[in-house]
């Protein structure tokens, strides 16, 4: 019986550990530019300085939200992927 229990529990978290996978914020690069501060022209190390400036703000052990705080990096990952992309 016990067995069956900690197979449901696995599911169980299963399911919400997916469920909190989900929950990262879809950026356009638009909207992704706008949140750092950074021009369509900036660099890598532009992105990445903005980054560095704006998670010290709002990141959740500076007084911050997770919430944004996960908001900044999606930002700072997508305007990163998007110039290496255009750099291979």
């Amino acid at each position: 019986m016990s067995e069956k229990i900690l197979v449901a529990l696995a599911i169980m978290a299963a399911i919400w550990w997916l469920g909190q996978r989900r929950k990262t914020t879809l950026l356009s690069i638009s909207e992704a530019r706008e949140l750092l501060g950074v021009s369509a022209r900036a660099s890598e190390d532009e992105v990445r300085s903005a980054h560095r400036r704006l998670i010290g703000r709002v990141h959740p052990d500076a007084g911050g939200s997770q919430a944004l705080a996960s908001r900044v990096n999606a930002a700072r990952d997508l305007l990163v992927a998007e110039l290496n992309r255009k750099s291979a």
